[in-house]
């Protein structure tokens, strides 16, 4: 009997873009509705300092998601790329191994963020009662990371599968979870911003339990770990993990740059920033998905060996995303009032917001030209290529550009230098991934 086919060897390529990367914006932006609710509640308690203390944990926690974003990208690699080549059982060893894999990373990494915290707090800008707060957040939460980064593992197994749909379920029922307990665990129990900490923590854990089940008892994508099976798989996940982690690990290291010198503007600029933090992943949600959810698209076909699907699915996916950041942006300008209302910023915060919904969301469309580069790049065999370009967006421009424009146009020229950062490493990954793209 023939392994069955590859979803995404036939039928439109646009077809496959839209379906995967809407069901993924979906999920995705029930994970991020999570902390943005979590942002909403704290609003109320009237104090900007908590929310400048969730701003600094999680420009702090940012780094070790990322690192397991990197994972995910090398797990729907390797899974997506065999199930290509019609081998389940090789893509059942890649998923096990992948999972086992993130888990020692993300343990390890957890681990040294909670034993440096507060210094890691403190080099960000955190003072005082404010570093007092955003230590304790990440005490109780990064523990559960490891969880969290094993869940998006698995939700990404189910992208390189093509169940989109289940992928999507994983990530709503957990945003649902935490949207639910945040006001009773933040205002129910007393326990303030504790409180949105052990939610977060219930919530990863959902997110880990859903995840394995789907690809365990209904794909049978993952084979029984084994030390045998993680040796073997461990050199060609590492080849596109190392970069991809290294890729992911550049977008918080900018943040925290841009962290800092909006930390010089005082709490409530912070508290503004900690907004734009929360509306940049709740509208741009679909092109942070756009990433991981085409993963599987360039990967099963490049398996196939169909490179005119392969750069059909470039082409499809670069239209997809300027064309939803041109909408999100028309969306975040119409209501940026309201964002200043409903968190109830002050005059620092408000100026923060403007400054981004206002002008620097538009520099977004070259931020997901960047990502739909890396997907490219990191699945058609040259991930260090992503490395470079977003370690240089993040690395070399964005301290002197938020450096330079801090000093002339005060917090909102960090906001505008951050977006500039973005727009110049967009424009030079895309001319080199279409180059790349149309001579495979």
């Amino acid at each position: 009997m023939s392994a069955p086919q590859g979803r995404f060897l036939t039928g439109s390529t646009m077809s496959h873009v839209v379906k995967m990367t809407l069901s993924a914006t979906i999920g995705l932006t029930f994970m991020f509705l999570i902390d943005a609710a979590t942002l909403f509640w704290i609003s109320r308690m009237g104090d900007e300092q908590n929310m400048a203390a969730l701003g600094f944990a999680w420009t702090v926690q940012f780094f070790t998601l990322s690192g397991g974003i990197g994972l995910m990208i090398a797990a729907v690699a390797l899974v997506s790329r065999a199930i290509g080549k019609g081998d389940r059982a090789q893509a059942r060893r890649h998923g096990s191994s992948a999972m086992v894999i993130t888990v020692a990373v993300q343990a390890l990494l957890a681990g040294l963020v909670l034993l440096f915290r507060a210094d890691i707090l403190a080099l960000a800008g955190a003072k005082g009662e404010t570093l007092t707060i955003a230590s304790r957040f990440l005490l109780i939460s990064v523990p559960s990371l490891p969880l969290m980064a094993l869940g998006m593992v698995g939700s990404g197994i189910l992208r390189a599968e093509g169940d989109a749909m289940r992928s999507m379920v994983v990530t709503i029922a957990a945003g649902l979870v935490a949207m639910t307990m945040d006001p009773l665990f933040i205002f129910g129990f007393g326990l303030g911003v504790d409180g949105a900490a052990i939610v977060m923590d219930i919530s990863r854990t959902l997110t880990t339990v859903l995840a394995l089940w789907f690809v365990v008892r209904v794909h049978d994508l993952a084979a029984r770990p084994s030390l045998a099976n993680v040796r073997k798989v461990a050199p060609a996940f590492a080849v596109i993990a190392l970069p991809a982690v290294a890729t992911q690990l550049s977008t918080p290291f900018g943040n925290y740059i841009a962290t800092g010198f909006i930390a010089q503007f005082g709490d409530g600029a912070v508290a503004g920033w900690a907004v734009v933090g929360r509306l940049t992943v709740l509208a741009f949600g679909g092109v942070f998905a756009l990433s991981g959810a085409v993963g599987g698209i360039f990967g099963q076909n490049y398996g196939a060996g169909q490179m005119q699907r392969v750069r059909a699915t470039f082409r499809d996916a670069l239209v997809y995303s300027t064309g939803y950041i041109v909408l999100a942006w028309g969306v975040l300008w119409g209501l940026r009032g309201v964002a200043v209302s409903v968190f109830m910023l002050g005059p620092a915060g408000a100026e923060v917001v403007y400054a981004f919904t206002n002008l620097a969301a538009g520099g977004f469309v070259f931020t997901g030209v960047l990502f739909v580069s890396n997907a490219a790049f990191n699945n058609l065999g040259r991930p260090m290529w992503s490395t470079g370009f977003n370690w240089l967006r993040d690395g070399l421009l964005m301290f002197p550009l938020c450096w330079g424009m801090a000093g002339w146009l005060g917090a909102e020229g960090v906001v505008f230098g951050q977006a500039l950062a973005g727009v110049i490493a967009g424009a030079l990954a895309a001319l080199t991934a279409w180059r790349f793209v149309a001579r495979l």
